[in-house]
C-alpha cells in the first residue's frame, strides 16, 4: 500500500463535506501527477493507496468532489470522462484527435467566462467550456514521418 498524498482533511471541511478515506484519497489522485483522469484511473490509484476501496466507492467520492466544487468532470465528444483537481478558472482543453491526449489552456481572453455569447436568451452565463480539437505535436511528428 503506497501513502497517501497529502490532501488536508479541512479541504473536504471547507465545503461542507465529511472527510472519509476515499475522499481524500481521490482527491489526492487528482491532485497529483497526470492533470486529466479515468474514473478507472483513478480507481486503481486510490487502491494503490488505501489497499482497498470499492469502485462504486470512487464513482461516489468523484461525484460528491465535482457537486462541491472540488473537482471537475471533462467529457470530450466520444472519449471517457475525465477527471481533473483544476477548478474555478474557467480554463479550457486541447484535444488530440490521433491519440487522445488533452491538455489545458488557460482562458482565451479575458475573465470567465471568458467568451461571450452572440444570445443569451435570457441566461445568466458564469462559465464557458471550450474543447479545441487537432494534432498533438507527437502525432503530427509521428503523421510526417509516414508521409
Amino acid at each position: 500500500m503506497n501513502e497517501s498524498p497529502s490532501v488536508s482533511p479541512g479541504v473536504l471541511q471547507e465545503v461542507g463535506l465529511r472527510v472519509t478515506p476515499q475522499r481524500l484519497a481521490v482527491l489526492g489522485v487528482l491532485r497529483q501527477g497526470r492533470v486529466h483522469l479515468t474514473a478507472d484511473e483513478v480507481f486503481h490509484a486510490a487502491r494503490e493507496q488505501l489497499g482497498s476501496v470499492s469502485v462504486q466507492a470512487v464513482y461516489d467520492a468523484l461525484g460528491t468532489l465535482c457537486e462541491h466544487g472540488l473537482a471537475r468532470r471533462i467529457e470530450p465528444a466520444k472519449r471517457t470522462a475525465l477527471y481533473e483537481a483544476r477548478v474555478a478558472d474557467n480554463h479550457h482543453h486541447f484535444v488530440c484527435r490521433s491519440c487522445g491526449t488533452v491538455v489545458d489552456v488557460d482562458c482565451a481572453v479575458g475573465v470567465a467566462p471568458c467568451l461571450e455569447a452572440s444570445s443569451t436568451h435570457g441566461f445568466t452565463i458564469d462559465e464557458a467550456e471550450v474543447t479545441f480539437w487537432g494534432q498533438c505535436p507527437t502525432c503530427q511528428e509521428d503523421t510526417a514521418q509516414r508521409h
